[in-house]
C-alpha cells in the first residue's frame, strides 16, 4: 500500500516526460493507484471523478479570473506595461527577466488575478524574446517564482489564504500557531526560492538560446496582439480602482470567486467595459483558463484516489516508523513525502489539509516547535507545486510562453522549475525546521 503514491506519481511523471498530454498522464496515474489498491478500472475512474469536485471552487475562480484579466486587457492598461517593458528593457535580458518576476509577484497580492495575467502579458513579448535570443526557460522560472514566492512569504492576498490553511490544519490536529508566526516560519523557505531564481537567471540560463518552432506542439489559444501606443487615461484609473476593489473583497472574504466577480462588476459599473461585451469576456476567459481549470479538476480526482485508498497515510507511517527520534532525518523525509504527494496532486493549497493531518502528530511527538511544524507543512505543500505537470504554477507560464508553439510544457517549464525551486526549498525548509 505504501508504494502506491510513489509508483503512481512515477507513472504520471514518466508519461509527462515522454510528452503525453498531462490530463492523460494524471488519469493513467489515478488508474494505476486504484488498481494497486485493489480496485478495478471502472471503480478507479469513478473514484477519481467523484473527487474532481474538490477543485470545483478553484476551477470556477480561474475562469472568472480569466474573464477579469481579459476585461483588464480590453482597457489597454496591459499594453502600456508591455510598451514600457519593451522601451526600457530591450537588450537588457537580465533586467527583463527580473522585471517579469516582479510583475508576476504582484499577481498574488496586489493585483489578485493569479495566472490569468500571463496569456495577456507574455504573448506580445515573445517576438522581443526571440529578437534578444532570450532563453524562455529563464522566463518560465521567473513567472513561477512570482506565482509562488509571494504567497509563501507575504500574508496578503493569496498568501493570507495559504497561511490561513496552514493555521487551520495545525489547529484541527492539536497544534496552535498564529498567522504572524506562520508568516515568519515561511520566510526561510521563501528565501530558498529567491536563491533558485537568481541561480536560474545569472548562471543556468544566462546564455543566448533560439526558440525552436514546433518545440511546444500546437500553440495555445491565446492572443498575440501587436503593441500600440496607448496613453494613460480615466479608463485606466477606473481599471486600477476595480483591481483594488477586487483585492479588498478577496482579502475580506478570502474567496477568489467573490473577488473576481467584484472586479468584473466594477469594470461594468464604471463603464470601463461595455456591458454588451460581457459574453465575449466570459468566452475568452474560458478559452484562456479552461484547460488549466480542467487539469486542476483531474488532479483533484487523483488526490482523492490517493487519499481514499489510504496510500498517503501508509507512506507516512512507513517513513516515520524507521525514523525514531532523529529530528534531522524526520524533517528531511517528511519534505520528500510532501514532494511526492503534492507532485501528484499539483496544488499546495489543496494538499495542506492532507499533509497537516499526517505531519502534526509526527512533529509533536518528535519535539518540533509549532513554527518548525508550520515550516515543514508549508514547504512540503509548496514543493510539488513548483515542479508538477498539473500545477497552475507551471501550466500558467506555459500558457503564455507557448502561444507561438515554441515552448514545451514539461522540458521548458516543469523541469527547470523543479530543479531551481524544489532543491532550494528542501534545503531551506529543512534549515527552517532545524532552527525554529
Amino acid at each position: 500500500m505504501e508504494w502506491i503514491v510513489i509508483i503512481s506519481v512515477l507513472v504520471m511523471t514518466i508519461l509527462s516526460l515522454l510528452r503525453v498530454n498531462v490530463i492523460i498522464a494524471i488519469i493513467a496515474a489515478s488508474v494505476t493507484a486504484g488498481l494497486m489498491a485493489g480496485l478495478n478500472i471502472v471503480e478507479s475512474i469513478e473514484l477519481m471523478v467523484s473527487g474532481m469536485g474538490g477543485s470545483a471552487n478553484t476551477a470556477l475562480s480561474y475562469i472568472l479570473l480569466g474573464a477579469f484579466a481579459v476585461a483588464i486587457s480590453y482597457t489597454g492598461i496591459t499594453t502600456i506595461l508591455v510598451n514600457y517593458l519593451i522601451r526600457v528593457l530591450t537588450g537588457k535580458k537580465t533586467m527583463m527577466v527580473l522585471a517579469i518576476a516582479g510583475v508576476a509577484s504582484l499577481s498574488q497580492n496586489a493585483v489578485p488575478v493569479h495566472i490569468a495575467f500571463i496569456p495577456i502579458l507574455i504573448p506580445p513579448l515573445l517576438k522581443l524574446f526571440d529578437k534578444m535570443r532570450m532563453d524562455r526557460r529563464a522566463v518560465a522560472v521567473a513567472l513561477t517564482f512570482g506565482l509562488k514566492a509571494p504567497y509563501l512569504m507575504v500574508p496578503a492576498g493569496f498568501g493570507l489564504i495559504f497561511h490561513g490553511i496552514i493555521v487551520e490544519g495545525m489547529e484541527a490536529n492539536g497544534s496552535s500557531i498564529t498567522p504572524g508566526e506562520t508568516a515568519l516560519a515561511m520566510l526561510i523557505p521563501g528565501l530558498g526560492m529567491v536563491v533558485g531564481l537568481l541561480v536560474a537567471i545569472f548562471i543556468t540560463y544566462r546564455k543566448e538560446r533560439d526558440a525552436v518552432p514546433g518545440a511546444g506542439g500546437a500553440a495555445l489559444a491565446t492572443q498575440t496582439p501587436e503593441t500600440v501606443n496607448v496613453k494613460f487615461n480615466k479608463k485606466h484609473l477606473l481599471t486600477i480602482a476595480s483591481i483594488i476593489a477586487a483585492l479588498i473583497v478577496q482579502i475580506i472574504t478570502e474567496n477568489l470567486i467573490i473577488g473576481a466577480l467584484t472586479g468584473l462588476v466594477f469594470m461594468f459599473l464604471f463603464l470601463v467595459v461595455p456591458f454588451k461585451k460581457a459574453d465575449n469576456m466570459m468566452t475568452e476567459g474560458i478559452s484562456m483558463m479552461g484547460t488549466i481549470a480542467f487539469v486542476m479538476l483531474v488532479a483533484s480526482g487523483f488526490g482523492t484516489v490517493l487519499q481514499e485508498t489510504g496510500a498517503v497515510n501508509a507512506l507516512v507511517e512507513l517513513s516515520s516508523g524507521y525514523l525514531q527520534d532523529n529530528k534531522a532525518l524526520i524533517a528531511f523525509v517528511l519534505l520528500l513525502v510532501g514532494l511526492l504527494v503534492t507532485l501528484g496532486i499539483g496544488s499546495s493549497f489543496g494538499t495542506i489539509p492532507i499533509i497537516a493531518a499526517l505531519y502534526v502528530p509526527i512533529c509533536m511527538a518528535a519535539g518540533f516547535s509549532p513554527m518548525a511544524t508550520a515550516a515543514l507543512i508549508g514547504t512540503a505543500g509548496a514543493l510539488g507545486d513548483a515542479g508538477s505537470p498539473a500545477s497552475d504554477s507551471t501550466l500558467g507560464p506555459t500558457s503564455g510562453l507557448n502561444a507561438d508553439g515554441k515552448h514545451h510544457h514539461i522540458w521548458d517549464t516543469v523541469v527547470p522549475t523543479f530543479i531551481h525551486f524544489n532543491i532550494p526549498l528542501i534545503i531551506f525548509g529543512w534549515i527552517a525546521a532545524m532552527v525554529l
